[in-house]
């Protein structure tokens, strides 16, 4: 005897979009949920990752996010006096949910980091990671602030407030990023317990990102490797008088997180 499942078939263009609601489908019955992840290696040097993505068969919503990198720590302005320092900042976020077919290539770029490492009071602002793509007009996260450092007696280096992004900004949903991280430092020789203090990329790491801190050194040079979207460690020095200067680390790398269904 024929069944209806014999010789009744449902098509994809006959259910219409909201006709069937999530609490009529069983678990797993719904569309598959995924990720993916592009991203360099994170080292000194990186050059980031780039890629053309594909959008799967069936495939009808993308979420992109994306970070960029972190700003170079600064180097050193002096070699015979202590200074003010201010941490480098974290890459800044963005993000943006647009419909799709399956077929459709996007080009997917997670910035990598500055060529060099910082010898100048002020360090490099961290690289922008993209995509283009149908359905994207100018779409970035651009990297984050560098680090800063001066021999002034009487100034600080100030935080920088471009934070701040309205919606739709560098052609995303919503974006936002950090200000440079925490100032400190003595005035005088023999500064006691230096400390440079980083900030990390919104939503990407939890703390206050990468800390050096020092008693009693010349020269410290910044660490080459922090994580993902942090901002570079800053060179320090505890005396006066050094016959060296150092150099500011590289921030983290970019990262672009993409979510299909």
């Amino acid at each position: 005897m024929a069944s209806y499942g014999s010789y009744k078939k449902i098509v994809q263009g006959q259910i219409l979009d909201g006709t069937v609601p999530n609490s009529a489908l069983e678990i797993g019955a719904g569309l598959a949920y995924n990720v993916k992840h592009v991203q360099g290696q994170p080292n000194v040097c990186s050059p980031g990752c780039c890629c053309l993505w594909t959008v799967p068969t069936g495939v009808k919503k993308v979420t992109f996010e994306m970070w960029g990198s972190g700003g170079n720590g600064h180097g050193a302005c002096s070699c015979n006096r202590c200074h003010h320092y201010a941490g480098a900042g974290g890459g800044y976020y963005n993000t943006k949910t647009i419909p799709v077919q399956g077929g459709w290539t996007y080009t997917i770029c997670a910035s990598g980091v500055y060529r060099c490492c910082s010898r100048e009071c002020v360090g490099c602002t961290g690289c922008a990671s993209y995509v283009n793509g149908c359905n994207l007009s100018n779409f970035c996260a651009i990297g984050g602030i560098g680090g800063c450092a001066n021999t002034s007696w009487g100034n600080l280096c100030f935080s920088e407030f471009s934070c701040c992004l309205a919606p739709g900004n560098n052609g995303g949903d919503f974006g936002m990023g950090n200000h440079r991280g925490a100032f400190d430092g003595t005035i005088c020789c023999h500064c006691q317990d230096v400390r440079v203090c980083t900030t990390v990329a919104p939503f990407l790491a939890g703390g206050s990102g990468s800390t050096s801190a020092m008693i009693t050194c010349w020269m410290r040079c910044g660490c080459w490797h922090v994580p993902y979207g942090t901002g570079g460690q800053g060179a320090t020095t505890t005396y006066c008088g050094s016959s060296c200067c150092g150099q500011g680390g590289q921030g983290g790398g970019g990262l672009v997180k993409i979510v299909y269904i």
